[in-house]
């Protein structure tokens, strides 16, 4: 199972880190149990070959008509060019902002009103980068097919979000994945499989951190 096997390889090269007795603490202080560096893909030959290959196929399942890929800025940047390589079709990247100099872009490459797009993205937590990168492309006149992205947390906070600007996302694993291969290698005990899911159906509720 692809899930599985993206979740292994995260793992494995400690792409995604899981530390439920000793928390991470986010920039907003809730404390998590999960941290995930997607970055970490490009330079882990294998692992990043899975994650190339499975983002292509998902686009060609999902979105046959996807005639461009857009990167997030910027951690979906890399993942669009090598998957726009692969699929041998033009790729770019949305800015997080308007640049203050030159032509002023905040896309960047050449999309042309009406064009198909798919949006590649490392990680959707709340999915806020996503949301904002396709809407920057819906006023630009594409027509955004929706996002490709290799990991979600799976959070509800985030896929109300993505229902409520009508975004379509098809991500390669997600928590629920991780957590049972985590359990099944040893890198969790078995009893923090629950613990961790809690967490991310409630991330403000620190009654995850407490043992079952």
């Amino acid at each position: 199972m692809l899930e599985k096997t993206i979740a292994k390889g995260l793992l494995s090269i400690e792409a995604v880190f899981l530390r439920p007795e000793d928390p991470f603490t986010w920039a907003s202080g809730i404390k998590s149990p999960i941290y995930c560096d997607n970055r970490l893909t490009l330079t882990a030959p294998e692992v990043r070959t899975q994650v190339e290959e499975g983002l292509v196929a998902t686009i060609r399942e999902y979105y046959p008509e996807c005639e461009v890929v857009m990167g997030t800025s910027t951690a979906g940047i890399a993942h669009a060019a090598i998957v726009g390589h692969l699929m041998g079709i033009p790729m770019g990247y949305v800015r997080g902002s308007k640049k203050d100099h030159g032509r002023t872009n905040q896309i960047e490459g050449k999309l042309v009103p009406g064009q198909k797009v798919v949006v590649v993205e490392d990680l959707i937590s709340t999915a806020g980068s996503c949301i904002d990168t396709v809407e920057v492309l819906r006023e630009a006149g594409a027509e955004v097919l929706g996002v490709a992205s290799i990991f979600t947390y799976g959070m509800q906070k985030g896929l109300d979000r993505l229902a409520e600007h009508n975004v379509e996302n098809h991500s390669l694993s997600n928590l629920d994945a991780l957590v049972e291969v985590a359990a099944e290698t040893g890198y969790i005990k078995p009893e923090d499989k629950n613990r961790i899911l809690r967490f991310r159906d409630n991330p403000s509720d620190t009654g995850w951190m407490k043992e079952e």
